[in-house]
């Protein structure tokens, strides 16, 4: 029997990319679709890639027309979960929320970052984080999951192996991270609009994005001390993708090859995962999938390791990732409908 699956919010980019591997995977069928904006069109009307894949209509939410779902996605802005939380917990059998608003502990790091107060705090220390390489089992046991961030997802993914082998230092860490517009969402906003952004490349937030946070408190979580970073994200003029380059101080003077032994032997069981040996990782080759491609060169004058990690922002690092989560929760090989 097939798992019965809602999406809250499924007009975003996130919410439709969402849909989009569900209608394909052999294992759930997509019964209720909510999107207040969109309530009453047919998705089809809304996102014209479903014509003859799916004759769904767009609902206004409510606790009652979720009740009995399986599994609930909400692909909805950071602010607008917790509102839903409590209700869509009480009706539906597990939960998987693709914002921002319960992956962070610290209410006061929350209400610093996303400018707001949180009015579902008593919710935060029941949602596992859905970074499926570090926390897998816990995953699998999960009612409610936090999807990580686009950013962090690429930056923790990069960084996690060398900080837990100790080949470099827990502080002076920096991350530039290059990303497409698709990662603002869908809104309407002029610093998007294609003659903002074409032939340009736009720094934004430096240093005060919301997601520096999130990074340095999972990244301090599985090293067992405070990590020291800084963050700076940009706007390119493509569709979807994000690239990371990082640049962490070494520890002691090591090869590449013995970095490459270490990323490999700590990601062998993560499907997801793709050391790249030679050439440096490229955007072109995640997109539309739910890789990750880590590569690597050592800066021997500065004693530096410089990580490179590519993502595609809406498979990885959202709806992909996502749908990762939901097979570790139902039982299911984690790789279904992803490949």
């Amino acid at each position: 029997m097939k798992l019965r699956i809602g999406i809250v919010g499924a007009s975003g980019y996130s919410g439709a990319e969402l849909l989009r591997i569900l209608l394909n995977h052999p294992s759930v069928e997509v019964t209720k679709v909510f999107a207040n904006t969109s309530a009453g069109k047919r998705v089809d009307e809304v996102h014209p890639y479903f014509l003859q894949k799916c004759n769904l209509q767009f609902e206004k939410y409510s606790p009652g027309s979720a009740a009995g779902l399986d599994i609930v996605f909400i692909a909805l802005p950071s602010g607008e979960a917790p509102s839903i939380i409590s209700s869509l917990l009480s009706v539906v059998g597990k939960v998987i929320d693709l914002g921002g608003d319960f992956r962070l502990h610290d209410m006061q790091e929350y209400q610093r970052y996303y400018k707001r107060d949180h009015t579902a705090a008593e919710f935060v220390s029941q949602a596992v984080y859905g970074l499926p390489e570090l926390y897998r089992s816990a995953i699998q046991s999960a009612r409610f999951v936090t999807n990580p961030g686009c950013y962090p997802t690429g930056a923790i993914l990069g960084l996690a192996p060398a900080l837990i082998e100790y080949i470099i230092v827990d502080h002076g860490i920096v991350i530039s991270s290059l990303s497409g517009v698709s990662g603002a969402g869908r809104s309407a906003s002029i610093d998007n609009l294609f003659t903002e952004m074409n032939e340009n490349v736009r720094a934004y937030k430096v240093v005060v994005h919301q997601h520096t946070p999130e990074i340095r408190q999972t990244l301090s979580h599985i090293f067992g001390h405070h990590v020291s970073l800084t963050f700076v994200p940009h706007l390119i003029p493509t569709n979807r993708g994000i690239y990371s380059s990082i640049y962490a101080p070494l520890k002691a003077v090591i090869s590449t090859a013995d970095v490459i032994g270490i990323y490999k032997k700590f990601y062998a069981n993560a499907p997801f995962i793709r050391i790249i040996e030679k050439d440096p990782p490229e955007i072109k080759n995640v997109l539309g999938t739910n890789y990750c491609d880590i590569g690597f060169t050592i800066d021997k004058e500065n004693n530096m390791l410089v990580i490179l990690s590519v993502i595609d922002n809406l498979m990885k690092g959202a709806a992909g990732q996502a749908v990762q989560n939901m097979n570790l929760m139902a039982g299911l090989p984690e790789t279904m409908g992803l490949v």
